[in-house]
């Protein structure tokens, strides 16, 4: 369900999702078989020699020589990612202010990233009241999720963004998403700037929405390749 909501100075498109269970189809390819038919090699008729005629010797040709196999090199595993370390597996659990290096795409950019939860701030329900989510935000508390962003590849990433980050509640279920197209001043976020190359850093937000009773207590990045609950999680 999408929200929208306006302020004096820009209009703010928030929306509130309450994300279910994720259900992953897989498509299984079922490659068509089929038994191929032999065919039996036709019937030799042995060759009629003569009685009375001597019999030849006959030179056996040698067998032919099947040629060795090329030898194989062993599988090295999967390639250091661009900056030198390994990907962080789906699933991968780490402490706030952890760093992780993981694979980004963005539209037709691929790069490496390494990616950091740094803090997870609560708010006061009062923030909200410039978005005019009226009743539906009742009982709900803001939280904001801080990270920072660092290129950890060869690609230039100048304008993308790196959003994809959700908030966990104290028990570990998914809270709700905010998601503001606009300006927010609790909360900041934008695209990377203009030559994000190897080395450079930004930093950028994203807003989590918990029940009075509960907390958001941890955040959960599910960018491609990962999913929800299979993606990196800071707590």
């Amino acid at each position: 369900m999408k929200l929208i909501g306006t302020s004096k100075n820009a209009a703010v498109l928030a929306g509130l999702i309450a994300v279910g269970a994720l259900t992953l189809t897989a498509c299984n390819d079922d490659a068509a078989s089929s038994d191929t038919a032999k065919t039996p090699p036709p019937a030799t008729t042995a060759p009629t020699t003569a009685a009375a005629a001597p019999t030849s010797p006959v030179a056996t040709p040698a067998a032919p020589t099947t040629p060795a196999a090329p030898a194989t090199t062993p599988a090295a595993g999967a390639p250091p990612a661009a900056g030198g370390g390994a990907t962080a597996a789906p699933g991968t659990t780490v402490k706030l202010g952890e760093a992780v290096q993981l694979p980004f795409t963005s539209g037709s950019t691929k790069g490496t990233i390494s990616l950091a939860v740094t803090s997870i701030e609560q708010g006061d329900p009062g923030d909200l009241t410039a978005l005019k989510l009226g009743d539906k935000a009742k009982g709900l508390v803001p939280y904001y999720i801080h990270y920072k962003i660092t290129n950890a590849g060869t690609t230039d990433l100048s304008y993308t963004s790196v959003g994809h980050m959700k908030g966990l509640l104290a028990d570990g279920t998914e809270a709700q998403d905010l998601l503001i197209i606009g300006s927010f001043a609790k909360c900041p976020s934008s695209s990377l700037p203009t030559g994000f190359t190897n080395g450079q850093s930004a930093t950028a937000c994203a807003v989590a929405l918990s029940p009075a009773a509960s907390k958001v207590a941890g955040a959960e990045y599910w960018g491609e390749p990962y999913t929800i609950g299979k993606g990196i999680d800071w707590k």
